[in-house]
């Protein structure tokens, strides 16, 4: 059974963070939500609160997912967008290396929303890739990734996708933002499962 990670950090966006973990437990594929706490934050609780208020209970701490080791049967991560969960998800240097890891097994990394710009580039893995994000952050990727130089550097051969729901390139997944949560989820599905799967799912639920 695949297993997928993910990370909650305070400010997340709960549509697209809930969407996908619904639709992969849907597809009987194993999720485990993680909180992440806060940047400079050194206390670990699995209460986060969302974007919009939303306060979720985390099956683990990010803590608790280090210390079982759990990385070592991760499959895919997933890392939601909103903001300034984007941004806490990108000061955490676990997370950094975490997502290298996959990347280098090629195990899926997926994002959406800000996270594409604010995590994923950051850490370099939209090199050479597609990719899509919500719209208008793919004008600060400067900002997001501390310096210009460390911008240039990590974005080249990189191609940003407008007004598109989600882009899959090589082994990573982004998605532009919350009303296209339901269409990214099931190409998350698909990937974790079959299309068979995802088509079955997507019926059952009275989908678009």
């Amino acid at each position: 059974m695949a297993k997928v990670a993910v990370f909650l950090a305070p400010g997340f966006e709960e549509i697209e963070a809930l969407t996908s973990v619904d639709y992969l437990r849907r597809a009987n594929v194993e999720v485990f939500t993680v909180s992440v706490p806060a940047a400079g934050d050194e206390n670990f609780s699995q209460s986060v609160t969302g974007s919009h208020k939303i306060t979720v209970i985390a099956d683990l701490t990010l803590k608790e997912y280090i210390e079982k080791k759990l990385e070592e049967q991760t499959n895919a991560i997933f890392f939601p967008g909103g903001m300034p969960g984007a941004s806490n998800l990108a000061a955490n240097q676990y997370l950094f290396q975490l997502a290298t890891k996959m990347d280098r097994k090629g195990r899926l990394v997926a994002a959406m929303c800000a996270s594409p710009a604010v995590v994923l580039a950051r850490m370099g893995l939209l090199t050479n890739r597609k990719w899509t994000c919500y719209p208008g952050m793919e004008n600060n990727l400067a900002e997001y990734c501390v310096t210009e130089d460390w911008a240039k550097e990590v974005m080249e051969n990189s191609t940003h996708i407008k007004n598109v729901p989600y882009v899959f390139d090589n082994n990573v997944l982004t998605g532009r933002g919350p009303g296209t949560a339901e269409e990214f989820a099931m190409k998350f599905v698909e990937l974790m499962t079959d299309e068979a799967t995802a088509k079955t799912i997507h019926d059952g639920s009275c989908q678009r």
